[in-house]
């Protein structure tokens, strides 16, 4: 009888990667791989094992993760499982601790190497997959646990990542997502400059039938002119730029150690801009960083207004041990992050709803990912990266299928989606 492993993955995209690593090499091994997207008494029915790949990024991350160790033991001692398996962030940085609190846990794991072979098992849809090219970081941001947790900059070499790409191409993948923390550092620790726009060319030539090619995280301090040329005049290059901010006031860029100042990322977002019409610029902020002053917060609010980013992430400072910024006076207190939070996502909020009514009345090429009843489908525009973003809803007298493209005509507006129905299928 085949031995049924539950695959749980937490936390980002990378993670996600390593998941898929992790299950390709089990079911290699003979093993039956169960995608959990949740812990639930009928998905893990006739289970031997869950492996739970956990994340431990910020404090809200670390407790999802524990909720989910904590739910699977319960169903072990309900005998619906045999085996407990923790892997990932969260095990890396406090195996010990865990070991002592949960000896229900039958193994635990750090982060996986990096790897230059896939043995592949996607826990993606087929239409769309993640390709991590590099993994650690070459910043040393004061917030971020990180560089606790992973290595320094480690690389792919390009002809495993052609490989990769080959394959995906040769299947029925129409969407793929570059990821690393920060891929515009790749190739530096492997060939001693930066080589992310001719690895970029590479798939380009070693590719057909895949269509959108997304870069996810993008540091400010190193998007070139040379990337943001070859975003603009590769058609199969999504407009779409995702670029970690954190914050617009130097003194708090300098207590987080970001190399860049305001008038730098000012100068870049115009380039951008300019270089690329009609581009989505994604961002993220941190509210709360300890000493923010309310005259700090309101710059940043200001800043939001002005730039009017197409998609924003926000999260509130979690102060995280062994960071360079756990020590620092003038920790913010916990209402006050939650009232500036509150404040920005009100305001972009009004900023996503006005970016989304230019779309009114037009056509969109839309990736179709599900049907959700008779005759309703749900998908993304190149401006909506998998996951984090919004969607289409698509209303289609044609039977579409997932992992189309389909011309659709945008009859309503709504704060973070769209609505629209197909007038076109291919």
């Amino acid at each position: 009888m085949i031995k049924k492993v539950g695959i749980l993955s937490l936390g980002c995209a990378r993670n996600l990667v390593d998941s898929e690593i992790i299950s390709g090499r089990l079911e290699k091994k003979g093993f039956q791989i169960i995608n959990l997207e949740r812990i639930r008494n009928s998905a893990c029915d006739k289970i031997d094992t869950v492996l739970v790949n956990t994340c431990a990024f910020i404090e809200e991350a670390k407790e999802e993760s524990i909720q989910a160790i904590l739910d699977l033991i319960e169903l072990k001692k309900r005998n619906k499982l045999k085996r407990i398996i923790v892997s990932g962030c969260l095990s890396q940085r406090y195996k010990d601790e865990l070991r002592r609190h949960l000896p229900e846990v039958d193994a635990f794991q750090g982060v996986i190497s990096l790897n230059h072979r896939r043995d592949h098992f996607r826990l993606t849809p087929g239409h769309y997959a993640y390709v991590k090219i590099c993994d650690g970081c070459l910043n040393t941001c004061s917030f971020c646990v990180i560089p606790r947790i992973k290595p320094r900059l480690i690389s792919r070499d390009i002809d495993s990542i052609i490989y990769e790409i080959k394959c995906l191409d040769m299947s029925d993948c129409r969407e793929v997502n570059l990821i690393g923390q920060d891929i515009t550092a790749y190739g530096k620790d492997l060939y001693s400059e930066f080589r992310l726009p001719e690895l970029i060319r590479r798939i380009l030539r070693n590719s057909q039938k895949i269509k959108w090619i997304r870069l996810l995280y993008l540091s400010p301090e190193r998007l070139s002119d040379e990337l943001i040329e070859l975003i603009a005049h590769e058609p199969r290059i999504v407009k779409y730029i995702d670029l970690p901010l954190q914050h617009i006031n130097n003194r708090i860029f300098r207590l987080m150690r970001r190399n860049i100042n305001s008038s730098q990322i000012l100068r870049l977002i115009e380039k951008i801009r300019k270089k690329i019409p009609g581009v989505a610029i994604r961002t993220s902020f941190i509210v709360g960083f300890p000493t923010e002053t309310d005259k700090e917060f309101k710059q940043l609010i200001n800043f939001i207004q002005q730039m009017k980013f197409e998609r924003l992430g926000l999260f509130m400072y979690s102060r995280e041990e062994n960071t360079l910024a756990f020590g620092l006076k003038g920790q913010v207190p916990q209402k006050t992050k939650e009232e500036r939070y509150n404040i920005v996502m009100s305001c972009q909020q009004e900023i996503a709803s006005q970016v989304n009514k230019k779309w009114q009345d037009r056509v969109l090429e839309i990736l179709i990912e599900e049907e959700v009843e008779e005759g309703l489908y749900i998908g993304r525009s190149q401006y909506d990266a998998p996951e984090v973003d919004g969607l289409v809803y698509v209303r289609s007298k044609t039977k579409l299928s997932p992992g189309s493209f389909v011309k659709v005509f945008i009859t309503d507006t709504l704060e973070y989606d769209l609505v629209g129905e197909a007038n076109e299928y291919r």
